[in-house]
């Protein structure tokens, strides 16, 4: 049951930050071990203004290939984007991300929680001996993608 929060200060607005995390369909584009997303549907969310995707991601680590759906539930008034799992080989997943600016010029503060368990006991198992590396790295990927978007430290 490995789960991982983290908060960073970024030169980037939340806006920015909000738009590369909702992107989900440009995951395969900079995110390690995403082989590939696909968009299911887009429906009005619960709260005025929000928005519920519904997605496919193929992960790919070692010899193992899986394919897993995911319920996104972006908040854009609330600079936040909620995931659960729906389907394929976690027992559960939920993440977080919220995005926060900062004063004029200090750029945003991005928090991010992930909690997941694997169905496969094989695949936990080496999940776990890398977990923290793999979420540094991940939260990296993010980092270097609002780079080649917006530039080295700008914000709108």
């Amino acid at each position: 049951m490995p789960s991982h929060h983290e908060k960073r200060v970024l030169p980037y607005s939340a806006q920015q930050m909000y738009d590369l995390v909702a992107d989900v369909a440009a995951y395969p584009k900079f995110l390690p071990w995403t082989a590939a997303a696909r968009i299911r549907s887009r429906k009005p969310g619960p709260v005025e203004g929000s928005e519920v995707m519904e997605a496919d991601l193929v992960i790919s680590f070692k010899v193992f290939r899986e394919r897993f759906g995911s319920r996104v539930t972006l908040f854009p008034a609330a600079q936040k984007i909620d995931t659960e799992y729906l389907d394929g080989p976690f027992k559960y997943l939920k993440s977080t991300w919220s995005f926060r600016d900062l004063e004029p010029g200090a750029g945003c503060e991005v928090e991010f929680f992930v909690d997941f368990e694997f169905r496969n006991a094989i695949l936990q198992g080496i999940i776990g001996l890398v977990f923290n590396e793999a979420m540094m790295r991940i939260v990296k990927a993010f980092e270097a993608r609002a780079v080649t978007l917006y530039g080295p430290g700008h914000s709108a």
